[in-house]
């Protein structure tokens, strides 16, 4: 048992009997009244966001959850499939337990959750940015830059995603993934 003084981004609890990851905590004192752990959950079986309040000092029952790269290796009927990195070993993950996963190319490494008492997956975890070549886009106007102007592009996986004006067909790019964003031009 922990309590709400052990809450930091990324841990795994047990609330109302599911799994649930932290994304955002912050630690309230009033001036009046006692103070108070106000959370953004994510439940990982079905990536709904909840919010929730807890008082100060309030006992919460922590997952043992291990985190093991895989790297991706082909979609099929049954799901995405990965390969273990350390024992080579293949796990088939639904569709609905890979998030993000039209950013994801054939190699990709990520990293994927497991319960440790019942060594079942929970979540596939891509990293924050990948890179990506991009197959279609418009081409830009010269002289239309006056605004931080974007337009739609297609890369190499098949998602959709907003970049500058200036960007061209076939380069490459860094993508955000958690806010399916450009970041940046790779050289």
């Amino acid at each position: 048992m922990a309590t709400t003084a052990d809450i930091r981004n990324g841990l795994c609890m047990e609330f109302n009997n599911d799994l649930y990851v932290v994304i955002e905590f912050q630690h309230v004192k009033p001036g009046k009244g006692p103070a108070f752990v106000r959370t953004k959950l994510r439940n990982i079986k079905t990536g709904k966001v909840v919010d929730n309040t807890f008082s100060a000092g309030h006992k919460i029952t922590t997952a043992r959850v291990e985190q093991r790269p895989h790297q991706f290796i082909y979609k099929d009927d049954l799901g995405y499939n990965f390969m273990d990195m350390n024992t080579f070993e293949q796990v088939a993950l639904e569709e609905r337990m890979v998030p993000f996963a039209d950013l994801m190319k054939e190699g990709q490494e990520v990293t994927i959750l497991f319960h440790a008492e019942t060594e079942t997956p929970l979540t596939c975890e891509i990293p924050p940015f990948v890179e990506l070549t991009i197959t279609y886009t418009e081409p830009g106007l010269k002289g239309d830059t006056a605004t931080n102007a974007s337009k739609p592009a297609i890369v190499e996986t098949g998602a959709t995603i907003q970049v500058p004006l200036f960007i061209g067909q076939d380069e490459k790019i860094k993508v955000d993934t958690r806010t399916y964003s450009y970041a940046e031009r790779v050289k």
